[in-house]
């Protein structure tokens, strides 16, 4: 018998993945926990029934929420991830020698004990003795922030059911204060494409925008989110994402990426006409 793995993008719209077995199912205090063993796609996280990440295509994901603020900011530090259990953010972090402290603060323990047990290659730095664990409310613990990171990395779920705190006013003003002077903001904003993401992905970014000095959008193309078409918000108090890339000091620094370079980096913040046309219409 055939055994698949189905996921709604919309109730029209759904993404299914051959499945060879199930690793792990657990039901946390906050939501249902799925890895799949895939031939395609390899090891694939799921929660509430949405892929977070596969095996296969991570690396788009994690590279990009990543390595973009990093390769602006270049005395980033001190930096604070929230969401990220699987460990995939975290790691990217850690390949530059230059940070010193990332606190992460996951709200669910059992994502990172079941990333630990079979993602293995997202969760491989959680030890880092530059990582310092949190398993908090994100919202509360941005509360007591103020003045103390270069950067803030939001890798969370869709803005529906746990993570929608995430999403409002409160918490990117919240974000805005625990950012030093020239800090920055990256977060992902979800796919433009079906109608009920595009709506939160406008809202997000009039939030945001009326919040920093400089909001941009970036984009990537990862085949197992929505439509297969992602976006990243970019804030900041100080730098431009494009204007202030330092091209020979990222490279210089010979970090082997997949699918981040110097040259996507500007690219990935020239958008199709449509896209555009929905951000100025929550800009003006």
């Amino acid at each position: 018998m055939e055994m698949w793995f189905s996921e709604f993008h919309t109730p029209d719209v759904k993404h299914s993945i051959r499945v060879n077995r199930q690793l792990y199912s657990k039901q946390s205090d906050y939501q249902r926990i799925d890895i799949f063993e895939t031939p395609e796609f390899g090891r694939v996280l799921t929660l509430d029934g949405n892929v977070m990440l596969t095996e296969r295509d991570e690396f788009i994901y994690d590279e990009m929420i990543t390595h973009v603020p990093m390769a602006v900011h270049k005395e980033a530090r001190d930096i604070l991830v929230i969401g990220a259990g699987d460990g995939g953010v975290v790691r990217e972090l850690t390949r530059y020698d230059r940070v010193r402290h990332i606190d992460l603060v996951e709200m669910d323990p059992m994502v990172v004990e079941a990333c630990r047990a079979y993602l293995p290659g997202n969760a491989c730095r959680l030890d880092d003795r530059r990582v310092h664990l949190h398993y908090e409310n994100a919202l509360k613990f941005i509360r007591r922030c103020e003045n103390k990171y270069d950067l803030i990395i939001v890798d969370s779920s869709d803005p529906f059911g746990p993570s929608e705190g995430l999403f409002t006013r409160e918490f990117y003003g919240n974000c805005y204060n625990a950012l030093k002077e020239d800090g920055i903001m990256v977060n992902q904003q979800g796919s433009p494409f079906y109608s009920e993401d595009a709506h939160a992905m406008q809202r997000s970014h009039k939030r945001i925008a009326s919040t920093f000095q400089i909001s941009r959008v970036y984009q990537a193309h990862i085949p197992t989110f929505a439509a297969g078409y992602w976006l990243f918000g970019f804030a900041s108090k100080k730098y431009h994402p494009v204007d202030d890339l330092d091209t020979e000091a990222w490279n210089a620094l010979n970090l082997r990426t997949r699918y981040y370079t110097t040259r996507l980096h500007r690219g990935a913040f020239y958008l199709p006409a449509f896209l555009e046309e929905m951000l100025q219409e929550v800009e003006d």
